[in-house]
């Protein structure tokens, strides 16, 4: 009897073990998890790849769960995986991994990072925006932060040479440092609130020159655009400008919430009592709270458009259209490219 319940058993755990198996087979883990034309699927699949515990992982665990997307890209699952291990494998890589060349990107510059190392640097800059010297020590921390973020999630496939990185660098720490250092002086008779979002006007500013500096290889040389299926189609500078316009909009979408609000708040509980006694943790206070804020607006803000970018041919380059039109006709009205992020 035993070992009749016993041959069930092992014959009812094959048979799930084969069906999960053959559901796999056709499982493509390349296929976004939730609908990336809307702003809720992105939503969803951004939350998934810049949850901030993923920085916490060994460098090894990052490699198995590539070695695993790779395995499955192959149609060779190892046994016994589950769809569930697939799509962990493939958020731990989404996480860590670059999307164009599949190297592991270092741990400051990922996404998953801007949650811990923005709440620290954001919040130190909102609470020493005082003095001189606070703000452009401050400042040059961000930028410093924001280059090597932005360097990290271009677009791979156009290089940039280190004397470019070098021009990018001290180009958006300048205009940083000016932005922050001139508002400063010119607020010193203004409202203190004002005077609270110098920091804000500052880190904008810096975004909307940092970024396309750090990609101007991109602008100057044009970005690789595909058809639907991937196949490459030529390089365009009008998608390249597209891209890195919408990943500007995004930055100072993520920063502003907090950067505006959390001032707000500030001024607010400033004028009680006991936290006129506490003014050592304002400083702490201030990076828990613009966390709580870059917790929700890190995913919202890369959400705003789809990292897979689309362009109207028609809205290309005339040497680039008429060679897109020459070689498919009517059969291609759409080029995609990774925006970066």
């Amino acid at each position: 009897m035993i070992s009749a319940c016993f041959c069930c058993f092992s014959f009812r755990l094959f048979g799930r073990r084969e069906r999960t198996m053959e559901a796999l087979k056709g499982f493509d883990i390349d296929a976004p998890r939730w609908d990336q034309s809307t702003f809720m699927g992105r939503l969803k699949h951004f939350f998934n790849i810049t949850d901030c515990r993923t920085v916490l992982l060994p460098d090894s665990r990052l490699d198995e769960a590539k070695a695993l997307v790779e395995s499955c890209r192959a149609g060779s699952v190892p046994p016994g995986t589950t769809e569930e291990q697939l799509h962990y494998a493939k958020k731990l890589y989404d996480s860590a991994f670059h999307p164009d060349t599949g190297d592991r990107m270092n741990l400051i510059g990922r996404m998953s990072f801007q949650v811990p190392g923005g709440m620290a640097i954001t919040g130190f800059m909102l609470q020493f925006y005082r003095t001189v010297p606070a703000v452009v020590f401050w400042q040059w921390v961000n930028q410093s932060f924001n280059a090597l973020v932005n360097y990290t999630n271009r677009n791979a496939a156009s290089p940039i040479t280190p004397k470019q990185i070098g021009v990018a660098y001290v180009t958006a720490t300048s205009t940083a440092l000016a932005t922050a250092v001139g508002l400063n002086l010119y607020t010193k008779k203004a409202p203190p609130l004002v005077a609270r979002w110098v920091p804000f006007a500052a880190v904008a500013a810096a975004n909307c020159v940092n970024i396309p500096m750090m990609r101007q290889q991109e602008i100057l040389n044009g970005i690789a655009v595909t058809d639907e299926d991937g196949n490459q189609l030529g390089h365009s500078r009008k998608a390249a400008v597209k891209g890195i316009t919408q990943v500007v909009i995004s930055r100072v979408t993520m920063a502003a919430p907090g950067m505006i609000i959390l001032p707000i708040i500030m001024q607010r509980l400033e004028k009680y009592r006991f936290m006129q006694k506490i003014t050592f943790l304002h400083g702490p206070l201030q990076v828990m709270m613009v966390g709580v804020f870059l917790i929700f607006m890190v995913p919202a803000a890369c959400s705003l458009f789809p990292q897979r970018c689309s362009m109207a041919v028609s809205k290309l380059e005339p040497e680039l259209r008429e060679s897109i039109i020459s070689q498919y006709g009517d059969r291609v009205s759409y080029v995609y490219f990774n925006k970066g992020l």
